[in-house]
């Protein structure tokens, strides 16, 4: 393996960590503006304790990920960002939207009409963002952006993302963020009512993953030609669709049975072997068909340096990662208790 491979490698970890992390994040917003019930300030509650620690962090995978094209693939950087830079742009304003949604919700009272409107605008930003980074890895998969001798698009703004294809990658995306949160929210919540309402939750977004990724399995054949032929005809497709298969089917029925831990890991399983899966199918090409990651590599010792770095980094930031997560996640529990204890029956937006 080259270095150039072991770079686009470490890409792919990134992007599944950022998937299976701050992809539950979103997934966080998409059933925040569905609560419904008796339960409903309940659940958002919920939501909210388990995103304040972590969801300024985990975007830590999507800055890396940046890094790593932007400083080990350049030429790849440039003509995604060029290529797609109207869907890259929603993310981008997603992403701000949401966040700022969510503290200027924190910091107003529950029932003030200002706080709900900006409780509207965090969920209504998780639900479409996930969409659009969908949209963006179904675009460098679909073969629709062509690339001339000087590295310059040539096939415009708008045609290599406005697809079917794309935005069947983009459901994918949205339905997995979905059930990962629904998932992760039955081990946070404390109260057996409301691990029952993530429950079902978590049931119906696993079972419309499983169509979503047929859907989109389906829409690659015509859309992604030589991404579907390395998805089915490789030695590795069958382990890991039939896995991946297995995997899901494993986490419904842990949820079935309320094994609540064992639900997460499979969930993330199922998820991380859909993201797997891509990468496997994806390479050896960072934008199908023009640019490999061998075409669109930095200089050997650019790539080499930027490894180390990366590897330092992780170094640093996974310790205080660590103990991020074991400082605050053992909080939330009677903040969850004096909600159920209120007798909330307001299920408002």
């Amino acid at each position: 393996m080259s270095g150039a491979d072991l770079l686009a490698a470490t890409a792919l970890v990134t992007l599944l960590a950022y998937v299976l992390l701050a992809g539950a994040d979103f997934g966080g917003g998409v059933w925040d503006l569905l609560a419904t019930g008796p339960r409903a300030r309940a659940q958002r509650r919920l939501i909210e304790q388990a995103l304040a620690p972590v969801w300024e962090a985990n975007h830590v995978w999507l800055i890396a990920l940046v890094v790593i094209l932007f400083t080990g693939f350049p030429l790849a950087f440039a003509v995604i960002s060029t290529a797609l830079h109207i869907p890259l742009t929603l993310v981008l304003l997603g992403i701000v939207l949401r966040g700022s949604a969510f503290v200027f919700r924190q910091y107003g009272d529950p029932d003030d009409r200002t706080a709900l409107r900006w409780g509207r605008v965090f969920a209504v930003a998780s639900v479409v963002t996930p969409v659009f980074l969908g949209v963006t890895l179904g675009a460098v998969t679909a073969e629709g952006i062509r690339v001339g001798d000087d590295g310059v698009p040539t096939t415009g703004f708008v045609a290599p993302w406005l697809g079917a294809f794309p935005f069947s990658v983009g459901l994918l995306a949205l339905s997995a963020f979905a059930f990962l949160a629904a998932t992760y929210l039955t081990v946070e919540a404390t109260d057996d009512a409301l691990r029952d309402d993530f429950r079902r939750r978590a049931l119906a977004a696993g079972v419309v993953t499983a169509l979503a990724a047929a859907l989109a399995g389906a829409l690659a054949w015509r859309g992604a030609p030589r991404f579907f032929g390395a998805l089915t005809g490789s030695g590795w497709s069958l382990p890991v669709l039939l896995g991946g298969a297995l995997v899901l089917a494993g986490a419904l029925e842990a949820l079935r049975r309320r094994a609540w831990t064992a639900a997460r890991a499979l969930a993330a399983g199922a998820v991380g072997l859909v993201v797997v899966g891509w990468g496997l199918a994806q390479r050896p090409y960072l934008v199908a068909p023009d640019l490999t990651v061998a075409d669109a590599a930095a200089p050997p010792h650019i790539v080499r340096l930027t490894l180390w770095l990366l590897l330092v980094a992780l170094v640093v930031v996974g310790p205080s990662l660590y103990v991020l997560l074991a400082v605050f996640k053992r909080q939330g529990a009677t903040t969850q208790r004096e909600a159920l204890e209120a007798g909330d029956e307001d299920s408002a937006p």
